[in-house]
């Protein structure tokens, strides 16, 4: 966030006399009509776009333990060809384990003429790493005959060694080796080319490349620069993994929280279920390695000092594909993974799921709150199944907090169908997604002001506007944005009914997305936050701890002469907030009115604005749209006027 201590004149924030029609804003900070809950602004991550393997998760191997369908997938093996060696010098075949249910297949490495055999690795399109950064190779090798070393090195795009090294084999059971590799330069789509020494075979599995420089510093983990931008969002809770993969299409694919835990060598791939969905993104070698699995789920959420809010299949299929259904008297396992979650995550490390969990590293609970039922499942089927798992839960955990889903869609059959039925249930949170055009969000900022008060909660778990640029990245421009913060403070002004909300999805891979637009984008080096980014971040910095009553000339200030507004006390830092949104090209003047309480003259004010609804931040310009911040002195009954296509934040010191 950029910040400029003086007000310039050429500023885009200006305070003073002026000849525009003014719009009384009036804030009543003598009382609170509505507490903000702490999980108010969170964020949502599914595993589509290459967010995990490829994007979070900092592996840099591709089917590093040949389980995709294709077991050789993202390897090559040209033999040497291009040196015109022979073709026959080696081959890897893949060999299945006998006993193992995880991690089904190993690699038989065959060598016949160690100068003539390679393979290669492409990495998830291609390999970025850093010029004196270290990395390291890790391996399993099993049965040894003949092979005396391992060497790896990473290959440019014009195939040139800049980076080396060796391992030696020991012994013929099982056991990993490490070695470190320093890079001599910068390279966004490397690769990882492996040759042996001697000639006989090897047995190798869990061939695995990470930076050491990882979130936190802990080995083989997650993408740092990622998880900063998430961090700074400073969100309230973080709901995992999905998402329609939470579903599957069928439910034999369904995500299984079970197979996500324990040793990262047993933990068993399974196809993402977005690899072939959009038939003009498809992604055939889109696969769930779960090295990012529900432990290192929970460790973010403790990390990032977020509720963590998982969820769970409800025993339905995708309904936009099989929507298989386990039936109702095959429903047990499903709710049994339920309880035993909530087991693993709060459970002491006497009981069997607690144990394991103690065992990866974690003795303390992770003191879960919530747990959701089902994704965006619609119908009878959905009702009858979330009452048995509602049962259950209660039954054994009263504290847990369950989310249920009104399906998809935000309004029509099966919308009024689900809350109907889930408030006859005592449901306490409702999940509602909505992917609409910016007008349709300018134009629901007043969606919950007749919401039932005691009825359901509400957790808007998924929304973004699409403004239909018909390009990855140019979905996120600022027309978008400004249109979600106009929303937003329909959301915080209702803050009594929505308790938790999240933009969806949260980040994309720019050379393999599948969906836009998205809130974070990256490559293989970097990334950035999108202009939608900085509207989150603006609201989750500066929810406050209270609703204050806002009004012009007594009516509430939703669209009236394009603007939009809500304002905040935080009881915590003594300060009133006031959130301001103009959606209109031209600069608007509000007269600011504040009674009740005292404050202090000078105040910070952060503006994000710009002129072009359709810029948009990218790689090559990342901060093409930011917040800016000013130091200003206001005054009650003064004039202040707002940017065009800007969403502003006044945050006024208590006297």
């Amino acid at each position: 966030m950029k910040r400029i201590k003086n007000l310039s004149v050429a500023a885009a924030l200006a305070i003073g006399a002026s000849a525009f029609a003014q719009t009384p804003i009036d804030v009543d900070a003598s009382k609170s009509i509505a507490e903000i809950q702490p999980t108010m602004y969170g964020i949502f991550f599914e595993d589509i776009n290459f967010a995990a393997d490829g994007g979070l998760y900092a592996e840099l191997i591709k089917n590093r333990s040949f389980e995709f369908e294709s077991p050789k997938m993202g390897w090559k093996e040209p033999n040497s060809n291009r040196h015109s060696l022979n073709k026959n010098s080696g081959i890897a075949k893949i060999i299945n384990y006998t006993d193992n249910t995880g991690n089904k297949n190993y690699a038989r490495f065959e060598i016949n003429d160690a100068s003539g055999y390679e393979i290669i690795n492409e990495g998830f399109r291609g390999m970025g790493v850093k010029a004196d950064e270290n990395y390291r190779i890790s391996v399993m090798t099993g049965k040894v005959n003949g092979i005396s070393a391992i060497k790896f090195e990473l290959l440019d795009e014009n195939e040139d060694v800049f980076g080396e090294a060796s391992i030696a084999p020991k012994g013929n059971n099982w056991t990993t080796s490490e070695v470190t590799i320093t890079p001599s330069k910068t390279v966004e789509k490397a690769t990882l080319r492996i040759t042996f020494s001697g000639k006989g075979s090897i047995d190798m599995d869990m061939i695995s490349m990470f930076p050491e420089e990882t979130w936190k510093g802990r080995k083989n983990g997650l993408r740092k620069d990622l998880v900063q931008l998430l961090a700074d969002i400073q969100p309230g809770f973080l709901r995992f993994p999905g998402g329609c993969i939470v579903e599957g299409r069928t439910l034999e694919k369904r995500y299984q929280w079970k197979k996500t835990v324990g040793a990262i060598e047993d933990r068993e791939m399974l196809v993402n279920r977005w690899n072939t969905e959009f038939s003009n993104k498809l992604t055939p070698d889109y696969y769930q390695s779960f090295g990012l699995g529900f432990f290192e789920y929970f460790q973010l959420s403790e990390d990032l000092e977020a509720e963590p809010l998982p969820i769970l299949s409800c025993g339905i299929a995708c309904q936009y594909n099989t929507g298989e259904l386990a039936p109702m008297d095959g429903l047990d396992p499903y709710v049994q993974d339920a309880l035993d979650l909530i087991e693993f995550a709060n459970g002491d490390t006497s009981s069997k799921w607690g144990k394991v969990r103690a065992n990866m590293g974690h003795p303390e609970p992770f003191n879960l709150k919530f747990i959701g039922v089902g994704n965006e499942q619609w119908g009878q089927e959905y009702i009858e199944r979330y009452e048995v798992f509602a049962k259950a839960i209660k039954e054994k955990y009263p504290e847990i907090i369950i989310v249920s889903g009104s399906g998809p869609s935000p309004d029509g059959e099966y919308f009024d169908y689900g809350w109907e039925q889930l408030k006859k249930l005592d449901a306490q949170l409702v999940d509602e997604h909505y992917y609409k055009s910016p007008e349709w969000f300018k134009a629901n900022a007043d969606r919950y002001d007749d919401y039932d008060r005691n009825g359901p909660k509400v957790f808007a778990g998924e929304y973004a506007a699409h403004p239909k640029a018909e390009d990855g990245p140019k979905e996120n421009n600022l027309e978008a944005a400004v249109a979600e913060a106009a929303f937003m403070t329909g959301l915080e002004r209702n803050a009594d009914v929505v308790h938790l909300t999240s933009y969806a999805p949260l980040m994309a891979h720019k050379d393999a997305w599948q969906w836009a637009p998205d809130l974070i984008w990256f490559d293989n080096l970097s990334s950035h936050g999108t202009v939608n980014y900085y509207v989150q971040k603006l609201f989750a910095n500066n929810k406050g701890t209270n609703v204050l009553k806002v009004r012009s000339n007594g009516d509430k200030i939703i669209g009236h002469e394009d603007i939009y507004a809500t304002a905040a006390i935080d009881a915590d830092k003594k300060e009133i907030i006031l959130k301001l949104v103009n959606t209109s090209a031209e600069n608007k003047e509000v007269i600011l009115n504040i009674s009740g309480s005292t404050f202090k003259k000078k105040a910070d004010w952060i503006c994000l604005s710009g002129d072009n609804i359709k810029a948009y931040n990218s790689f090559e310009e990342p901060n093409t749209i930011v917040p800016v911040e000013k130091e200003v002195k206001i005054k009650n009954n003064n004039t202040i006027e707002l940017a065009p296509n800007s969403v502003n934040i006044i945050k006024l010191k208590k006297s």
